[in-house]
């Protein structure tokens, strides 16, 4: 090997080691702060998803009372639609906050 090869080889090395470095001595503080940022996002996030599941809830139970005032044979079916939703929504919520909650 020639002389410029080693050269480049070396200061590949040195760079490689310099960011690897770099990388590991943020480590704790980094997961750290991004626990902290993850974690202030849990409770609007949550609160949000029963807010959704408040509307959600809302539209279809306003569905199911006209589907059962025409006179539709699959009321059930949509009941067990809407309640699968709702109850969906809320165990999302509860999963939420209680994998990730203070």
């Amino acid at each position: 090997m020639s002389t410029s090869t080693l050269r480049r080889i070396r200061y590949t090395l040195i760079l490689l080691v310099g960011a690897v470095y770099n990388s590991f001595a943020q480590g704790v503080q980094g997961i750290q702060q991004a626990d902290t940022e993850i974690r202030s996002y849990v409770a609007p996030v949550g609160d949000m998803i029963l807010g959704i599941g408040a509307v959600v809830g809302l539209i279809g139970a306003a569905r199911v009372y006209i589907a059962w005032n025409n006179g539709d044979q699959d009321v059930t079916k949509k009941i067990m639609g809407w309640v699968g939703a709702c109850l969906f929504l809320v165990l999302v919520g509860v999963v939420i906050n209680a994998f990730f909650g203070t």
